[in-house]
């Protein structure tokens, strides 16, 4: 609980109070329908709608506060405190309020276009097999050691993700991983949060209907590292971690004025991946760095979880991890929901789901795939609406030269026409196409997955890419629940009762 004089002060700029400043504020949220009394209300002005609109919903509810850009007509007294910008107040006002619990733990940001969230469940598994009690901030969900809590973004807005670590500080939790994505970067939603540890896996198209440029996107994520080296930090032992066979890894290293560990394949890196072996359920290969040379084998597999693996244990090694400890906890680590995930219904040829929604990593789940050396490959993918639009026919080009057959259907059409989204993608695949190839649209979701298994014979795989983890599909008249593989279960099942 602090005043609203103690919140203001932390304000790097002009405020106006209206109202006695003594009040004192137990809470704080952005949305009115999570108001409590004693909360201080956030009017933030968003795409689709302005806060200010559900103001006095808020004090009804018992909102003591409201922080707004301009003085509102309230049916209820409150006290207003107004700003130039509410996203620059919150930023300040926010951590502060919560007591800074992004500079009380070992705070380890991962950051990329792919791999973040299998690598942040690496990172996290073995520092739980350190001994540490590790909070988890991803796509997926939140956790606190193995309680698991829902999310909403990959990195929440700053109210809601200081309300998270300020739960995870309270809880006991030595370290936090967090997928810390562009937008969170762009945007300043790390607000308050002191990084120890820094990872960068990769770098591909994405999000561009965001930043606009590739060079805009770039330069968001570098901040993660330039972040690592701020002269008021209260911690020591800061390490960047850097995929080194990245293209766009300089801009990167540019950024990074701490200690720095590449990891990587093909270039010469602190921490060397070598004689790699990738099977359909399984991988092993060798790393080399500071602590010598050890052999893993892995219930992972595929080149891209190398990666995230090399990433993990550059990370574990920068929080103090003995080796020993490491690689025990690789033995014992299985795949992420969703991320190249095996689905089994008893089928004769192989289903894999995959969270690959973007041109790199439909591309490294199709090459990951294809080492399997199967009989054929049938994709089944789409492109989510109101997102990147020219990722679309680039994907569908992937998928046409990567894929035997590629069967295009809808992701998540959000506001867009689905049919609309699925002819953008398949003119992609058509530039894509040898002669002869084979290829199908089927706009609906399941069916596709079903005319998928029908097509399928032994020895060949299904990928179903795009929505991995998700259980729910959006579309332009609401959200429904929808699990890849649920429908794909379903459909071997369907198959074999004929």
């Amino acid at each position: 609980m602090k005043s609203i004089a103690e919140l203001c002060k932390q304000i790097k700029g002009i405020y106006n109070i209206d109202g006695n400043a003594n009040t004192q504020i137990t809470g704080i949220s952005s949305d009115s329908r999570d108001i409590e009394p004693g909360y201080l209300f956030v009017c933030f002005a968003g795409v689709h709608t302005d806060g200010s609109k559900y103001a006095a919903q808020a004090v009804e509810k018992g909102a003591v506060a409201i922080l707004t850009t301009k003085h509102l007509p309230l049916p209820q007294k409150a006290v207003q405190i107004m700003v130039p910008d509410v996203h620059h107040a919150v930023e300040d006002m926010v951590p502060y309020f919560y007591d800074y619990p992004g500079k009380k733990m070992r705070m380890i940001g991962v950051t990329g276009t792919n791999g973040k969230t299998t690598t942040s469940h690496i990172i996290a598994h073995i520092l739980r097999a350190a001994g540490h009690h590790v909070g988890v901030l991803g796509t997926i969900h939140a956790l606190i050691d193995d309680e698991e809590l829902p999310i909403h973004n990959t990195t929440p807005d700053v109210i809601e993700l200081q309300r998270f670590l300020a739960l995870m500080y309270d809880r006991g939790m030595t370290h936090v991983v967090m997928e810390v994505s562009s937008h969170a970067l762009a945007l300043n939603r790390v607000a308050g949060i002191e990084y120890d540890t820094a990872v960068f896996t990769n770098l591909t198209q994405d999000h561009l209907d965001f930043h606009k440029t590739f060079e805009n996107y770039l330069a968001a994520k570098a901040k993660l590292f330039q972040s690592l080296s701020r002269e008021e930090h209260v911690k020591d032992n800061k390490t960047a971690i850097v995929n080194i066979d990245d293209a766009y890894a300089d801009g990167i290293l540019k950024a990074c004025h701490c200690r720095v560990l590449t990891y990587g394949v093909e270039k010469k890196a602190d921490l060397q991946g070598a004689n790699l072996s990738v099977e359909l359920k399984h991988s092993a290969f060798d790393v080399t760095g500071p602590f010598g040379t050890v052999h893993l084998k892995m219930n992972i597999t595929g080149l891209f979880n190398v990666y995230n693996t090399l990433a993990a244990i550059g990370a574990a090694h920068a929080e103090g991890v003995d080796l020993a400890t490491i690689e025990k906890a690789l033995q014992d680590f299985h795949s992420v929901p969703g991320r190249f995930e095996l689905v089994e219904a008893g089928q004769d040829f192989a289903i894999v789901v995959d969270y690959s929604h973007t041109p790199d990593s439909l591309e490294k789940a199709l090459e990951t795939a294809r080492d399997m050396k199967p009989k054929r490959i049938l994709a089944v993918f789409g492109c989510g609406g109101d997102r990147d639009r020219t990722k679309r026919p680039i994907m569908g080009r992937i998928a046409a030269e990567k894929a035997d057959i590629p069967i295009v259907t809808s992701d998540n059409p959000r506001s867009e026409n689905p049919d609309a989204i699925v002819a953008e993608v398949e003119a992609g695949v058509k530039e894509g196409l040898h002669p002869g190839q084979q290829h199908e649209v089927i706009v609906d979701r399941r069916q596709a997955i079903y005319r998928a298994v029908e097509l399928a014979q032994p020895g060949d795989i299904v990928l179903i890419a795009g929505k991995g983890h998700e259980d729910y599909q959006i579309l332009n008249t609401g959200t429904i629940h929808f699990d890849d593989r649920e429908v794909a279960r379903d459909a071997v099942l369907a198959l074999k009762g004929r």
